[in-house]
């Protein structure tokens, strides 16, 4: 069975062990670098983005993490771990931390603060059925995507003035990210759709050569320039 490391610094831990739980993987918490070992995927949960980067750099696990994504280890990041996972974020503080692991630009609160939080039905690629019920809380906005990125999902008509269209679920490799937060739902199908992604043996959490590492060039060929100072 699949098992599932959860970054359990801040937000929605909770919710992300129920749905991956009900999805069919072992689900547990990482805390500290050694809770990286023996887990064959990450999940990076909506909380706050900044609060995370700091937590990481306090928790020892920024560097740790860091090379697992690098390494190649299987990821999904859902709202504030979509700004975690992206090579260039806007209206960030300059010493946020990015990973550099996904090809997107993204801007902090892009569809307003917390008055603004939205619901609406998304078709998603690869998930099958009926439409996906999305939460959107202080959610980013996709304002780049480089070429090397599925788009899975786009925003319908209209919730917020002109981010129609807007990019809300993507993947390059191994990365998932999606502008909402499917944890906060009774339907576990994206998560299932991770876990598709993930290869079914023994995770050790090591690294080696791939993707961009924080504060580097993100994957080449893209045009999608990372943030100064990550």
């Amino acid at each position: 069975m699949v098992r599932v490391g959860i970054l359990a610094l801040q937000g929605d831990v909770a919710e992300h062990r129920r749905a991956l739980t009900a999805a069919g993987a072992v689900a547990v918490a990482v805390r500290r670098p050694g809770d990286l070992h023996g887990v064959d995927a990450l999940v990076l949960p909506g909380g706050e983005s900044t609060t995370v980067s700091m937590l990481l750099a306090s928790s020892g696990l920024a560097g740790p993490l860091a090379e697992a994504v690098r390494g190649g280890m299987p990821v999904f990041g859902t709202c504030a771990g979509m700004i975690l996972l992206a090579a260039a974020a806007e209206d960030a503080r300059p010493d946020q931390r990015l990973l550099g692991a996904i090809d997107l630009r993204v801007r902090r609160n892009g569809y307003g603060r917390q008055a603004q939080s939205f619901e609406c039905d998304l078709a998603v690629d690869g998930v099958g059925g009926d439409p996906v019920h999305a939460v959107f809380i202080r959610a980013p906005v996709v304002v780049a995507v480089g070429p090397g990125v599925e788009v899975l999902s786009r925003l319908p008509g209209g919730p917020v003035p002109g981010t129609a269209g807007s990019p809300v679920v993507c993947r390059q490799g191994p990365v998932l990210v999606t502008a909402f937060h499917p944890e906060l739902t009774a339907d576990v199908r994206v998560h299932r759709l991770f876990l598709s992604m993930v290869p079914a043996s023994g995770g050790a959490g090591t690294a080696g050569p791939g993707p961009a590492r924080p504060g580097a060039d993100p994957p080449s060929g893209t045009g999608v320039p990372a943030v100064a100072g990550t």
